[in-house]
């Protein structure tokens, strides 16, 4: 089978079910595994090279005020692939390609394409976006294995959390980032994820879209936490645009600056990409929500502490 994915998170669970030499095309964005990147692009964007996250928001909003997208396909570059399973994400993402355009791209190509989006909310979500890739591949049983593992590995963590709360370990109050200019909370599941790890995300929106948010209501909340994972960062980049961030007056009376309590972590690996490895996002939080309970549960450089003298 030849398949194009449109979509990070899809390349990764493609290679997860041992399909990564049917993959013949993929998104400027799709970098996990490395070996994706040997891969066809098929798309192009606007933002590679914006330094920071106040340089994509303007490229963005000039973007849309010109009436083009963020992010292209490359029609003909599709075309050529000749693909027979076409993965894209849901219709109205910031720089995803969804599948209306893909449809558009592939006209009448002459070949029965199917093109499936994928477009998940939830933890739950995700596990059934596995499933379907499995159920359009060949890989229907090493899907069904895959979400079994990451079950197991999900129901560890939150039985872990219900002993710890019965041995009276509060939930942590939480703020999470998702954008730092402008400043969003976060959404969809990584409120979940921070809920099934022990924690409680003050100002996310669980199964909704991000929201904007204010320094002033995060002062208000006066959280135990801050967890910053704007969308494709990884933890240095996220340690390195906070530097460019202006502190709000009154930061550094915040109950999770004083006591070094303030995170930048690898959303890109673990948090806004959903795919299999938002599992071990769960657990990178629950380690920072009860290092005592969590020992070595966070995979490598999922974060950084943020230090604020």
């Amino acid at each position: 089978m030849r398949i194009v994915s449109l979509l990070p998170s899809a390349t990764e669970i493609v290679f997860a079910l041992g399909l990564g030499d049917d993959l013949v095309g993929r998104s400027h964005a799709c970098d996990y595994p490395p070996e994706a990147r040997a891969i066809p692009v098929m798309t192009r964007t606007i933002l590679s090279s914006a330094p920071s996250s106040r340089a994509i928001d303007a490229r963005i909003r000039r973007a849309r005020q010109a009436g083009r997208p963020p992010c292209e396909l490359d029609a003909d570059a599709l075309r050529a692939a000749e693909p027979d399973l076409v993965l894209t994400g849901g219709e109205g993402a910031t720089c995803g390609i969804g599948r209306q355009a893909a449809l558009q791209a592939l006209g009448e190509a002459g070949r029965r394409t199917d093109v499936v989006a994928l477009a998940p909310s939830s933890i739950e979500g995700i596990l059934n976006t596995i499933t379907t890739v499995g159920a359009m591949t060949s890989a229907e049983d090493e899907a069904i294995g895959l979400v079994e593992l990451l079950r197991e590995r999900l129901g560890a963590i939150e039985a872990r959390v219900a002993r710890r709360r019965s041995e009276g370990v509060p939930a942590r109050r939480v703020v999470t980032l998702e954008w730092l200019f402008p400043l969003f909370g976060s959404g969809r599941w990584i409120p979940e994820q921070v809920r099934r790890a022990g924690g409680w995300d003050v100002l996310g929106r669980e199964g909704e879209r991000p929201g904007r948010t204010t320094w002033r209501a995060v002062l208000e909340i006066d959280p135990e936490q801050i967890l910053l994972v704007p969308h494709g960062f990884d933890a240095r980049r996220t340690a390195a645009e906070w530097e460019r961030v202006a502190r709000p007056v009154g930061w550094h009376d915040l109950r999770a600056v004083r006591h070094g309590e303030v995170f930048a972590l690898d959303a890109n690996a673990y948090f806004t990409r959903p795919g299999p490895r938002v599992v071990e996002g769960i657990a990178t939080l629950a380690e920072l929500f009860d290092p005592r309970g969590f020992v070595d549960q966070a995979p490598p450089d999922a974060w950084i502490p943020i230090a604020d003298p």
